[in-house]
C-alpha cells in the first residue's frame, strides 16, 4: 500500500493489480488498483458514544468516470456522515418498494408463461441479489454501470444484456408503484438489442436424406419441425389427446402468444403423426413425443446433429418456405402461429380458421416434399395410416 498526494496523472500511471493507494490531501480517501480497473473509495470507522460500530469501505466511481477533485469531494461528504456515526452503506429501511416487491409486483400483473417467470426470478436471485431486498429508489445510475460492466466480463455481454433488460422492466413497475422514483437507472448504460440469428439457406434433400438417418423418434420429430414451422416448446408440449388424425388438426397449447393455436396437418405429416403414435403405444404416454429419460415426460431439447438446423432456424425456413410455396403473408404467419400486426389482428382467431388455411399448408407441404424427393401421399394410404 503507498500512502501520496493524488494527482491526474499519477493515478492514472498506478499499476493494475497493485491493490490500495491512499492520498494524503483527503483522509479516507484511496485508489484501488485492480486487475482491470482502477476505482475511487473512501473508508473509515463508525463510530457511536466513542464506540467503534464497523468499519466500513465505500466505493465512489471508477476513475475513468470521476474527476479526482469529485471524487475528493464525495470522499469528504462521507467522511462527514461516518465521523458522525452514520453507516453510508446501509439503506434506508423504509425508503419504497424493494426489487423484490417490484419482481412480485411485476408477475402478478401479467399473465406471463411459465418459462418467462422463471427467468425473472432466475436473474434476480443469481445476478441481482446485491439489489434484491434494497429500496429500488435506492439503486443508482452507478450501481447499474458497474454491474453491468462486471457482468459482461464475468458472464458474457448476452448474459449482461438479457438481465439489464430484466431489471429495466422491473424498475419500471416499481415506478409505477413508488412515486419517489424519478428515473430508472438502466439508462445509464446501452443495452444492445439481440443480435438478428443469421440462418442459411436450407437443402431440404440434404435435409431429408440426413434426418433419415436419424433413430425413427429424432428424425420425425425434426421432420415436423420443419412442416410445422412450430417453436421448440410449442411442438414438444403436445399431448396425444391434442392430434386429431380424423381431421388432420394438431393442436398447440403451450404458445407465446398465450393463444389457441390449431395447425392443418397435409396428408404427409398426418401419416408420420398416426404411424410415429402407433409406434408409441407400448410405451403408454400421454405425450406424442414422450422420452422415458426426460423428467417431463416428453422430449425436452431434441440433441443437436451436425448438417440438421435448430428447432428455432427450422422455423425460419418455414416461413422462407411458406413465402415460396405462394402463401400469403398473413397466412402464412397464423400458420405460424403468430399474431397478426395492427388493430384488426386482435379480432383474428388463427383457431377458427382451420380449414381455410389448410390448402396454404398443404402447398408448402407439397413444395417441402417435391425439394426433398418424396413422393405425395395419396388419399388411400392417408386413410390406412389413420385407421379409416
Amino acid at each position: 500500500m503507498a500512502i501520496f498526494k493524488f494527482t491526474e496523472a499519477r493515478v492514472r500511471d498506478l499499476p493494475l493489480g497493485s491493490g490500495i493507494h491512499r492520498d494524503t490531501e483527503v483522509k479516507g480517501l484511496m485508489c484501488i488498483a485492480h486487475k482491470t480497473t482502477r476505482t475511487y473509495a473512501v473508508q473509515g470507522d463508525v463510530r457511536r458514544n466513542k464506540r467503534l460500530v464497523r468499519s466500513v469501505r465505500v466505493k465512489i466511481g471508477k476513475t475513468d468516470h470521476i474527476r479526482l477533485a469529485e471524487a475528493r469531494k464525495k470522499a469528504r461528504e462521507l467522511m462527514n456522515q461516518i465521523q458522525s456515526g452514520v453507516d453510508p452503506t446501509a439503506g434506508p429501511e423504509e425508503s419504497g418498494i424493494t426489487l423484490e416487491q417490484a419482481l412480485e409486483a411485476h408477475l402478478s400483473e401479467r399473465d406471463l408463461r411459465e418459462r418467462t417467470a422463471s427467468d425473472y426470478r432466475y436473474h434476480v436471485e443469481k445476478y441481482l441479489s446485491r439489489f434484491r431486498r434494497r429500496a429500488v429508489a435506492d439503486i443508482s445510475r452507478q450501481d447499474v454501470r458497474d454491474l453491468y460492466d462486471q457482468m459482461r466480463t464475468r458472464n458474457g455481454p448476452t448474459v449482461a444484456a438479457g438481465v439489464m433488460r430484466s431489471l429495466r422492466a422491473l424498475v419500471n413497475t416499481a415506478m409505477r408503484l413508488d412515486e419517489t422514483i424519478k428515473r430508472n437507472p438502466v439508462e445509464a448504460v446501452r443495452v444492445p438489442q439481440p443480435k438478428r440469428r443469421r440462418v442459411g439457406e436450407l437443402d431440404v434433400g440434404e435435409f431429408w436424406l440426413r434426418t433419415g438417418d436419424m433413430a425413427p423418434c429424432a428424425r420425425d420429430l425434426a421432420r415436423a419441425f420443419l412442416l410445422t414451422g412450430a417453436r421448440r416448446s410449442t411442438l414438444l408440449s403436445i399431448r396425444r389427446e391434442d392430434v386429431d388424425l380424423e381431421r388432420g388438426v394438431l393442436r398447440f397449447g403451450h404458445m407465446k402468444t398465450m393463444e389457441e393455436w390449431a395447425f392443418p396437418m397435409g396428408p404427409h405429416l398426418t401419416r408420420m403423426v398416426a404411424e410415429r403414435m402407433e409406434a408409441d403405444v407400448p410405451l403408454c404416454s400421454e405425450w406424442l413425443w414422450p422420452s422415458t429419460v426426460s423428467k417431463t415426460g416428453h422430449v425436452e431439447a431434441p440433441r443437436r446433429r451436425e448438417g440438421v438446423p435448430s428447432p428455432h432456424e427450422l422455423r425460419h425456413h418455414a416461413r422462407t418456405l411458406m413465402i415460396a410455396a405462394g402463401v400469403p403473408y398473413a397466412e402464412s404467419a397464423l400458420l405460424l402461429g403468430q399474431r397478426l400486426p395492427g388493430a384488426s389482428g386482435g379480432y383474428v382467431h388463427q383457431a377458427h380458421l382451420v380449414e381455410a388455411l389448410r390448402p396454404h399448408a398443404a402447398a408448402y407441404e407439397a413444395l417441402i416434399l417435391r425439394e426433398a424427393g418424396v413422393a405425395p401421399v395419396n388419399v388411400v394410404q392417408m386413410d390406412r395410416a389413420v385407421g379409416a
